[in-house]
């Protein structure tokens, strides 16, 4: 098996064509600063990994890797400008370093991008892959819309938050592999092992960016610890601490996430505490392992070698045994 940074290699070197800064430079610099900002391919390297498994040069797939990259830090500059993030991958976000108003219109212009890169693929795979990336897209929205929607509500379900996760991170995944599968012409049936695959580990992804979101280290998380707290995000952590603790410590859990301090540093280390005491910190890693354990499960029925579904399994463990 091909180590992962063949994969990381290629895209960054097709990067390099399309994303030159080209008039006006306010609205694709900001494009550009995205996209080098660092991060780990993870989605273009899987639709460029499952094209490759499947015995078709990956130079086929490339730009609907590209295209899923593209959208995918997208949305994470629209995400921070609701958010109100200050930092994204240890750096300022698009927001900060330039404004808002930059930072929408470079994101709208990076989704138009990402559309044109299925426009090279013949009439039929075009037809396929816009039809796949259009729903996950409108997916992306709505996940985001139940984000935006729980930060003001009190009756948030886990299995509400759960299906959050899934539109907003989870599918995306999913469409990732799926597309590398698509490309390649693989069976109805390895798409959807794929894809179900992809989702069930983004939802353990996204469960572990909750997590180290709380308890993960400052200094190589890369974005801010306890931005979830600050913007008082009811997380699974959150729902689960609600559901097991004490009276008093639901109301306080309410209270806090129901105030916006200018020194948020108490706030957020009395959360962590009682996140910790309540068994919603351990609840979650469960939860992570549970999705993760579902998501190996998928690939039982994929139609390709022990090799290379073991390869996807690696995948997965390395992913989730990360602690950044």
């Amino acid at each position: 098996m091909k180590d992962l940074s063949v994969y990381r290699e290629a895209i960054e070197s097709h990067l390099s064509n399309i994303l030159k800064v080209k008039e006006p430079v306010q609205l694709y610099e900001p494009i550009s600063y995205i996209m080098y900002l660092g991060g780990k391919r993870l989605r273009p390297v899987l639709t460029l990994m499952t094209c490759d498994y499947f015995d078709t040069p990956i130079e086929k797939a490339m730009n609907a890797a590209l295209a899923i990259e593209l959208f995918h830090n997208f949305s994470l500059i629209h995400d921070d400008i609701m958010d109100h993030a200050p930092l994204r991958r240890g750096e300022e976000t698009v927001h900060e370093k330039w404004d808002v108003n930059t930072g929408i219109l470079s994101g709208d212009a990076m989704l138009i991008l990402a559309y044109r890169l299925f426009e090279d693929y013949d009439p039929e795979l075009f037809r396929d892959l816009a039809k796949l990336f259009s729903k996950t897209a409108i997916e992306v929205c709505e996940g985001q819309q139940y984000d935006v929607a729980f930060e003001t509500r009190d009756d948030v379900s886990i299995d509400e938050y759960v299906k959050m996760i899934a539109y907003k991170t989870a599918v995306l995944l999913g469409a990732a592999l799926k597309m590398g599968a698509m490309v390649a012409n693989a069976s109805e049936g390895s798409q959807k092992s794929l894809y179900d695959f992809g989702c069930n580990l983004g939802i353990a992804f996204q469960l572990q960016d909750d997590y180290l979101d709380a308890f993960g280290n400052a200094e190589t998380f890369g974005k801010q610890v306890g931005g979830d707290i600050i913007a008082n995000k009811k997380t699974f952590l959150y729902l689960k601490a609600m559901e097991q603790s004490a009276e008093s410590d639901r109301e306080t859990l309410q209270h806090l996430f129901g105030i916006s301090p200018k020194d948020p540093s108490q706030k957020i280390e009395t959360v962590k505490q009682i996140f910790q005491e309540t068994g919603a910190a351990e609840a979650t890693q469960l939860e992570i392992k549970k999705y993760t354990q579902m998501a190996n499960k998928d690939l039982e029925s994929l139609e390709l070698s022990e090799e290379k579904k073991q390869a996807f399994r690696d995948f997965a463990t390395t992913l989730m045994n990360r602690t950044v």
